[in-house]
């Protein structure tokens, strides 16, 4: 391996660390304990407060269109009606009180309060604030926050300005191919790369009916077989729209610099590997958000 495929394989799974950094909160009860007052109990209300908060009182299209792979009728029976309950601003801060707490609770008060915390925070900013706005909203709404002042919760928003700045990107790229939210999880949830479809489909809100009309239009496609089972030009369209999502996703990561990415990597990468072992993510997603360190040796 030449040493710009290893820094694009840096680069890789940086945004994959960065990606389960940002979603620790929302496997904890600290943003539902923040947002209770308030009337808000169900998870995906919580989930919503929290990670919609940054676009402001919007329709809810405008939310089943950047969040993608939500089922509309799940975003419409919370949005906007979740602002009669809370606003934006008290859900921000709701979110970055969670996230204070649960990073500190599962990482330690020593981490946190740590020389290379601080350095890791500093690092993710520069490459964060480095990414580009136009076509990504969600990424462009929360760069438009302030920047926490603990180094702990400005490094989980710097990780969620890069996982934005991806995500945005990747509905793009689904888009180009044809791939509608749905079609999207049902071939995600196929390959060898995904979560069980049982975990996804009820928890993006979407019907069995709807699920099985997604297949069937991915099989008309020879993107799946008639079980469902993901062929191997549904595979290579899935490894495409990957790279062509990592493709558009390299300022940030350009602009930090191989050496900057790889400290940043690394250590965010041992951070949710401490998370993990805290207990933060259901047995089932261990492996998808903390895979083992020996994901390094390839490198």
């Amino acid at each position: 391996m030449d040493q710009q495929d290893r820094n694009h394989g840096y680069a890789r799974h940086c945004a994959q660390a960065v990606n389960a950094l940002h979603s620790i909160p929302y496997f904890t009860s600290d943003l539902a304990t923040e947002v209770g007052p308030f009337g808000i109990d169900d998870h995906s209300s919580v989930y919503l407060a929290g990670r919609a908060s940054a676009l402001g009182v919007v329709d809810p299209a405008v939310v089943t269109a950047v969040f993608n792979s939500f089922a509309p009728r799940l975003v419409a029976e919370r949005i906007p009606a979740l602002w009669d309950l809370i606003s934006p601003g008290q859900a921000l801060r709701a979110r970055e009180n969670a996230v204070a707490a649960a990073l500190e609770r599962l990482l330690g008060t020593e981490t946190v309060r740590s020389a290379e915390l601080s350095e890791a925070a500093k690092l993710a900013t520069a490459a964060a604030e480095a990414g580009a706005l136009p076509g990504r909203p969600l990424y462009a709404a929360n760069a438009a926050l302030d920047l926490p002042e603990r180094p702990h919760t400005a490094l989980w928003h710097a990780a969620t300005m890069l996982r934005e700045h991806r995500g945005d990107g990747h509905v793009a790229v689904l888009g180009h191919f044809e791939l509608t939210g749905v079609d999207s999880l049902v071939i995600d949830c196929a390959s060898s790369h995904g979560m069980a479809k049982e975990i996804v489909m009820p928890m993006r809100g979407w019907t069995e009916a709807e699920w099985s009309a997604g297949r069937e239009r991915l099989a008309d496609r020879g993107l799946v077989d008639a079980e469902g089972r993901i062929t191997p030009r549904g595979a290579a369209l899935r490894d495409e729209v990957e790279a062509e999502t990592t493709r558009l996703d390299r300022r940030p990561y350009d602009a930090l610099g191989a050496a900057g990415v790889e400290r940043l990597a690394r250590y965010v990468h041992r951070l949710v590997g401490t998370a993990a072992d805290a207990g933060v993510f259901p047995p089932p997603l261990r492996g998808f958000f903390a895979p083992a360190a020996d994901v390094w040796n390839a490198l």
